[in-house]
């Protein structure tokens, strides 16, 4: 839990909604948990187990969107064998709301990526940074989204990470990739001004921070605009609490990431108020575990 990052919730006339933002990110095809092997994630995780937390938690909350931050596939045999179509079908079950892309998703090429969630898939891509005009994925993403939840519009766009170098160009095809400060912010700048969104998310696969001038969660935090959350990836960081940045214009952006291989649930909770001008957020990471 943390403390308020916006002004508090007053005891205005404005009308309250509370949501609940629930989010993975570098899933990496771990299907079952770890082994019962006397290591230290012995048990954990597991798609039954974190598909149970999410309806426990649907049940005891009204307003909940579930999101991804990238690297759904690659990293245990079931990807090998099913390439991604066992992982998107669970997804699917699960009722994410979105997703953005992760290198890894590249991993059995795009036209794969772009096969498993047109066949098995009903949750939108959202990337502002990657251009797929001349590649199968053109009709299969978007820039941006909107979910209403109440008397709330909570807009979502998407940042991927710089693919040269990362992933074979054989993989990525025609893929032209992005600046993903330039492209999340305007994507961000349309939610919030012209579609009036009351709060902005971008899901992140640009990793938390970098010790060289790589573009990262820091990095964007603070040279955008428009954008309240944003939700990481690639970096495979466990933060035991989100972080807070002042924007380029000085508002304040939370970035939350939660590990790797569906280890942990993130868990944002956040209380606005229609006029937009109260917002109240705590958040945290749920082991993913039997209890």
């Amino acid at each position: 839990m943390i403390p308020d990052w916006m002004n508090p919730v007053s005891r205005g006339n404005g009308e309250i909604t509370r949501l609940v933002i629930l989010h993975t990110n570098d899933v990496h095809s771990r299907i079952e948990p770890f082994p019962e092997d006397g290591s230290r994630n012995a048990g954990m995780g597991g798609a039954a187990i974190r598909a149970a937390l999410i309806e426990k938690i649907r049940k005891e909350n009204e307003h909940v969107l579930l999101f991804d931050s990238g690297d759904i596939f690659q990293g245990t045999p079931y990807f090998n064998f099913y390439l991604g179509e066992l992982d998107i079908k669970l997804m699917t079950a699960m009722r994410y709301d979105a997703t953005t892309m992760g290198n890894h998703d590249f991993d059995a090429g795009l036209e794969n990526f772009e096969k498993q969630i047109r066949e098995h898939g009903n949750f939108p891509v959202i990337l502002s940074n990657y251009d797929f005009s001349d590649t199968v994925m053109h009709d299969k993403y978007l820039s941006r989204q909107i979910f209403q939840k109440g008397n709330i519009k909570i807009g979502v766009t998407g940042a991927g990470i710089e693919l040269d170098g990362l992933v074979p160009q054989s993989l990525y095809g025609a893929t032209q990739y992005l600046d993903p400060i330039a492209h999340a912010t305007k994507q961000a700048d349309i939610l919030k001004y012209d579609e009036k969104c009351d709060l902005v998310i971008c899901l992140s696969h640009l990793g938390y921070k970098y010790d060289s001038p790589k573009v990262s969660d820091i990095m964007l935090a603070q040279n955008s605009r428009s954008i309240d959350i944003i939700l990481g990836g690639h970096t495979h960081t466990f933060m035991d609490k989100p972080d807070i940045y002042r924007n380029k214009e000085g508002d304040n952006v939370i970035i939350h990431q939660v590990g790797w291989a569906g280890l942990r649930l993130g868990k944002i909770d956040v209380t606005l108020e229609k006029n937009r001008k109260n917002k109240c957020v705590s958040c945290e990471g749920i082991w993913v575990k039997e209890v």
